[in-house]
């Protein structure tokens, strides 16, 4: 298929001819109405102005006779215009007049019409149109009155051949125009389809490219590219996973399996065997947490849950949360402080934040422990705190702990990355990513922050649920 007939076969040029097919068939409907509504006129003024002068001559015979009439028209011939009279006798002679004989047309009688005549002192002798009225005059008198009609008949033939070339040139701009569009169309849906081939054949980093106009296609392409940014971490994120799953999971599972091969090996008795199955029940039971925790992030991000979000009172929430962990900091030697502001509604799965707050404060009282003992007498403190922020809650845990370097923040929130700093420390690597999980299905985000020392984790929920920042985003 060749780019001419690509171009020809495109929707954009199909369109274009539509339309121009609708305006060039509105616009001849326009000017044949005018040209008839036109025509209509100038006959009826035509008309108007034979019985005008017909019942004025008629005036004239009555005062004066023949003789008054042959006047009056020999009168009206001497003066320049597009009058035109014949006067003949009952044998048919002409008395008087600027036509050289009877018109055929009208010789029958009858209430008049058009008639070819032809001036004489036109030297070519060519024959012009005219419109008449037979008169029949008392004493056997034959009167024509008639009017000109042919620089009538030539302007009406110039407004239609205008009218028609009117036509062809808007004919002619409409394909040139559906052509230049539809180019430009073309041009942009092949660039989203080569971005789309690229990405097909395994980089996800292709983009949808935009023109900066704002238009619709460039809107698509914002929206496209979004998901596409999506797909990427995604894909990202499941690759990180495997690597993860290799290195984290696969020391649990040796560590269970050698727990039982030693349990075997042990002739010590049942003591011995009792002791290896405890030890390879708590093995099991965090590797179950582990699973537990990933299939939970996979609900949340195919919003299994989103249905069962109402409206919750987050201090109280929190409030629980940091009652249960108290006693946790406390044996840590860490001060568990809450700054809630009481009185807001938040639309949310209310077992969801609660998880997402837990996990918040596990991490900082877990992270927390290293700094015991090295900051004087002084206890470190985790601080939860809960404020709007244009309309959104957000939910705030501080700790004095190592903290995260801003290059690994965002690496954080993905599952299965544990960095350096806690690869020593219990925990699978799950806590931040159910955290930002949590977050997207409410429409929210999360955010790390320095707490100089130390890390804050802010997350933000729109006060009135996902539907609420959804309506937002369109509406800013």
């Amino acid at each position: 298929m060749t780019a001419l007939t690509r171009l020809l076969r495109s929707i954009p040029f199909r369109l274009a001819l539509a339309y121009m097919g609708v305006f060039i068939l509105a616009a001849a409907l326009i000017v044949g109405f005018v040209a008839w509504r036109a025509n209509q006129l100038l006959t009826t003024k035509v008309i108007e102005t034979l019985t005008a002068e017909v019942t004025g001559l008629r005036e004239q015979f009555q005062a004066g006779g023949p003789a008054r009439l042959t006047a009056v028209i020999n009168e009206r011939i001497a003066e320049p215009g597009s009058s035109l009279y014949f006067l003949s006798d009952a044998a048919g002679r002409k008395v008087a007049g600027n036509l050289s004989r009877l018109p055929p047309e009208l010789a029958a009688g009858g209430q008049g019409g058009v008639f070819s005549y032809v001036r004489a002192s036109d030297p070519t002798l060519r024959p012009r149109q005219a419109v008449g009225v037979p008169l029949a005059v008392p004493g056997g008198l034959t009167l024509i009155v008639g009017r000109d009609i042919e620089d009538l008949r030539r302007f009406a033939g110039t407004m239609g051949q205008v009218a028609l070339w009117s036509v062809a040139l808007l004919a002619v701009i409409g394909i040139g125009a559906g052509l230049l569009i539809s180019r430009g169309v073309l041009r942009r849906i092949d660039a989203v389809s080569e971005a789309s081939r690229t990405i097909m054949a395994g980089d996800l980093s292709g983009r949808i490219p935009r023109n900066g106009s704002g238009d619709e296609l460039d809107r698509l392409a914002d929206s496209l590219n979004a998901m596409l940014a999506r797909i990427e971490e995604l894909m990202a994120a499941l690759r990180e996973v495997s690597d993860n799953i290799a290195h984290d999971l696969k020391t649990p599972l040796n560590r269970l399996r050698n727990r039982a091969e030693a349990a075997l090996r042990d002739a010590s008795g049942p003591a011995s065997y009792r002791d290896g199955l405890v030890k390879t029940m708590e093995e099991a039971d965090e590797l179950i947490k582990t699973f537990n925790s990933l299939l939970l992030i996979a609900r949340l991000e195919g919003g299994a849950i989103a249905e069962s979000m109402s409206p919750i009172d987050p201090a109280s929430v929190i409030g629980d949360v940091a009652e249960l962990y108290e006693p946790v900091a406390e044996e840590a030697g860490l001060v568990l402080l809450s700054r809630l502001q009481d009185g807001l509604t938040l639309v949310a799965n209310r077992e969801l934040v609660s998880q997402a707050v837990a996990n918040l404060v596990d991490n900082a009282i877990k992270y927390s422990r290293v700094t015991v003992g090295t900051e004087g007498s002084e206890r470190p403190q985790i601080a939860i705190s809960l404020a709007p922020v244009d309309g959104s809650i957000e939910i705030a845990v501080a700790d004095h702990g190592p903290g995260i370097a801003p290059q690994d923040r965002q690496r954080a929130l993905q599952r299965f990355v544990r960095l350096e700093k806690s690869r020593s420390l219990p925990g699978s690597g799950l806590g931040l990513s159910l955290v930002a999980a949590v977050a997207r299905l409410h429409g929210g985000s999360v955010r790390l922050e320095d707490n100089n020392p130390g890390l804050r984790v802010v997350l933000s929920l729109p006060e009135h649920g996902p539907a609420g920042a959804l309506q937002a985003a369109w509406t800013s």
